[in-house]
């Protein structure tokens, strides 16, 4: 029998803070997010709001305030500045900083965090150093991806979402890089503890940010980044063996592609073949 740990809920429902503690409820509860501090990243790459399938839903991230704050107190939603994005901006205008101070919790944007800490890597794919916020490194991460296409990467799920951390405003640096490779480098110094994927209104096409919002109405969560994300390609109709990132992370052992187990809805019955960009 598998245990939580292996375990990715696929929650089809309607636009609620019921059905993302569903999806929690499949794999266990947050129970182990205590102790130390939990920082929930968001996807605001763009100010768009959460119908266009850009960004993610502040449902999602109350969803997660609501749950995790009887727990620790020590709870922030975090994000930082895309090339063409102010992540302050984006955070009022898609409603998640109206959230924020309705419960609270603090919203950081990492770039204009000072206390920064240089973490060099031993087994690079093409980073051979990340500077990284300091709180960053001494916290909990809860991946609040978006579930979109993408040009460059074709899904953008959990673990791309963790490239937002680098508090780096010019990221096209890390495009010239191979953006695939610079994500498996991220994850392998900090890897989301949760992946919470909002897939109630998806994004097809030319993602991450122009393409066609598609209603999917789903939640996916898991504990292990990798099989998240593999069970969220899988429902948008990619093989996770072709996607650099996925397929790579899982090589080196930072999850599972396969021998997880969905819990809740069968992928076969959610999948969509998602217009590719």
């Amino acid at each position: 029998m598998l245990n939580a740990e292996l375990e990715v809920a696929v929650v089809r429902g309607e636009r609620s803070i019921q059905t993302v503690r569903r999806a929690l409820e499949l794999i266990g509860g947050v129970s182990r997010l205590s102790g130390k501090p939990v920082l929930i990243k968001v996807n605001f790459i763009t100010t768009k709001t959460w119908d266009t399938g850009a960004t993610t839903d502040p449902i999602v991230v109350e969803a997660l305030i609501r749950e995790l704050q009887p727990i620790n107190k020590s709870l922030y939603v975090v994000e930082s500045d895309a090339t063409f994005t102010n992540a302050d901006k984006a955070a009022r205008a898609t409603g998640v900083l109206d959230l924020c101070e309705k419960y609270g919790v603090p919203f950081i944007n990492l770039t204009k965090v000072k206390e920064k800490v240089m973490v060099k890597l031993d087994s690079p794919e093409t980073l051979s150093k990340i500077k990284l916020p300091r709180i960053v490194l001494e916290s909990r991460i809860v991946s609040a991806a978006k579930m979109k296409t993408h040009e460059e990467t074709k899904v953008t799920l959990g673990m791309k979402n963790m490239f937002g951390l680098m508090p780096n405003k010019l990221k096209m640096r890390y495009h010239v890089k191979g953006i695939e490779k610079v994500i498996v480098d991220i994850n392998s110094v900090v890897r989301p503890t949760l992946t919470v994927i909002d897939g109630f209104v998806a994004l097809e096409g030319k993602g991450p940010v122009s393409g066609t919002p598609v209603r999917m109405d789903l939640v996916v969560a898991g504990w292990d980044a990798v099989a998240t994300d593999a069970a969220a390609s899988m429902i948008m109709g990619f093989n996770p063996n072709d996607i650099y990132h996925i397929k790579r992370a899982a090589d080196r052992g930072m999850g599972r592609i396969e021998g997880f187990k969905v819990v809740g809805e069968r992928i076969q019955s959610v999948a969509r073949a998602f217009k590719r960009s």
